[in-house]
């Protein structure tokens, strides 16, 4: 699957061996296999093992990455090299704040990063993270940026509004796909299908997950819906070229290559 298609990225702990077992039958688009926050410091290196012969497994049908500790942690170094000699399709990346450690990662693990803008500093270096070769996409890492910015957790997202866009902004710029920050409550499906919609306004291709129950609603509100295909299918087959009147609005081709855009990614999804 191409990554900008992913709906869905769960983030699983790579110490607990029953969660990584039964990813494999879940709908995610793709796996996480989190050595960072998710992993106590006891259980670093017995993880790290872990994820490391999880990819050698595969995941049907899914991609595959792994977050690795921060630059100046004691496990990063050995992290990277243990990513070089995974089967993953990603290194993700924590607190990236400046686009040398995009470089100085990618040499090492031999593998797309996907940086996690997380800090003020990230989000003032976003575009030129973005801009690395090395970089494949975004993640916007809401929890510690609200840290960071001094904003209390538990409010809305609209002192967010800013980051979330500039994320964005920066990833397009560079052609790299872009992803939404995980969701909190687990108990509250109403809330996450609220910040998907909202998060899918804000351009984001997909949304970052914690638990499986929330993969069917990012899923569903990120994917193509059937009438959002119909639409695009009709508007194909209506357009003649340059602009024109279509069911009571003015389309161009910048409407079709969108058209044909979503169909593409519904048929690589069902695929």
């Amino acid at each position: 699957m191409q990554l900008s298609f992913a709906r869905s990225l769960l983030f699983l702990p790579a110490s607990n061996a029953r969660a990584v077992e039964k990813a494999r039958g879940l709908m995610c688009d793709m796996v996480i296999l989190d050595l960072e926050d998710a992993v106590p410091d006891a259980q670093k290196d017995a993880a790290r093992d872990a994820a490391v012969a999880a990819t050698q497994m595969g995941y049907p049908e899914k991609l595959m990455g792994i977050r690795i500790n921060m630059v100046g942690t004691p496990w990063h170094g050995v992290d990277m090299m243990a990513v070089k000699a995974s089967a993953a399709d990603y290194v993700v990346v924590p607190k990236v704040e400046k686009a040398s450690q995009v470089h100085d990662v990618r040499s090492v693990c031999e593998k797309p990063v996907i940086a996690m803008i997380e800090s003020a500093l990230g989000l003032l270096a976003a575009r030129d993270i973005a801009a690395q070769s090395g970089t494949a996409a975004l993640f916007i890492g809401v929890n510690d940026l609200r840290k960071d910015l001094g904003i209390p957790s538990g409010t809305d997202r609209q002192g967010l509004s800013l980051a979330l866009q500039t994320v964005v902004l920066a990833a397009r710029a560079s052609g790299k796909a872009v992803f939404d920050g995980v969701y909190n409550r687990l108990d509250d499906p109403d809330g996450l299908a609220a910040e998907c919609r909202e998060g899918r306004n804000f351009g984001f291709d997909g949304k970052t997950l914690i638990h499986p129950g929330q993969v069917e609603i990012a899923n569903g509100i990120y994917g193509p819906d059937a009438v959002a295909i119909a639409d695009a299918h009709r508007l194909i087959d209506a357009a003649t070229g340059g602009a024109e009147r279509f069911e009571g609005a003015m389309i161009e081709a910048m409407h079709v290559d969108a058209a044909r855009a979503l169909i593409a990614r519904a048929e690589a999804l069902r695929a």
